[in-house]
């Protein structure tokens, strides 16, 4: 079972989106069969395949959701921080104003899926490899 600290260690060398990629295969190779963030507060829940969990908790102060979601601004700022325009927390802060609750990223299709706050799917994504 992996642990939080190498999850830790392997988001350390994320910097911007455009090194996404990279850590979803550093972290598949631990065992992680999924993982979920919450915006409001940045806490990921990851699960192996046994369904077991780990949790990195909160990492910065609450941030307020816009309850009504905006794909096409998001899409904007996704864009931006997939090509490294933006550091994380920018981003973070970019989906709370778009209106996305937490994204969902699933290591068997290789997935990242957003959602508003009422569970809508906002965008699903491919990862690249």
């Amino acid at each position: 079972m992996f642990t939080i600290e190498q999850i830790k260690a392997a988001h350390s060398k994320v910097k911007s989106g455009a090194e996404f990629p990279a850590y979803i295969q550093d972290i598949k190779q631990l065992g992680v069969a999924y993982y979920e963030t919450f915006v409001w507060n940045g806490n990921a829940d990851y699960y192996s395949k046994e369904g077991e969990k780990v949790s990195t908790g909160a990492r910065y102060e609450a941030l307020s959701i816009a309850k009504q979601s905006n794909t096409e601004q998001f899409m904007t700022d996704l864009k931006a921080h997939q090509q490294g325009k933006t550091d994380y927390h920018t981003f973070c802060l970019d989906c709370a104003k778009s209106g996305v609750e937490k994204w969902v990223i699933r290591m068997d299709k290789m997935t990242c899926t957003y959602f508003d706050l009422a569970g809508k799917e906002l965008v699903e994504e491919i990862i690249p490899k």
